[in-house]
């Protein structure tokens, strides 16, 4: 889905200590980190991406910056893909900002 609108997949289960995140794609100078949840609705799947899951993908991304330098000028955009039973998969851009 994601490559059906122009973003590059940079990498999949990006994990380290502090957080994992599922998918971390580019489209130009933009560099989202996304959840994904899969769940029995799409209501269950959204309340799946708890403040604790926010955080640990929000620090993840943090140590995947610094890991990756050339990412550092981007744009940086936290979104979700949340899927229910018989549901296409719903991308929610800008799904949440970080703390802080």
């Amino acid at each position: 889905m994601l490559r059906l609108k122009g973003f590059q997949i940079v990498t999949q289960r990006f994990a380290c200590p502090r957080g994992e995140i599922d998918i971390i794609a580019q489209r130009g100078a933009l560099v989202i980190f996304v959840e994904v949840k899969a769940r029995r609705d799409e209501a269950a799947a959204a309340e799946a991406i708890t403040l604790r899951q926010r955080r640990r993908v929000s620090e993840a991304a943090q140590v995947f910056l610094q890991q990756r330098p050339e990412f550092a000028g981007c744009a940086l955009r936290f979104d979700a893909i949340i899927m229910g039973r018989r549901m296409w998969p719903c991308h929610i851009a800008d799904a949440w900002r970080p703390e802080g």
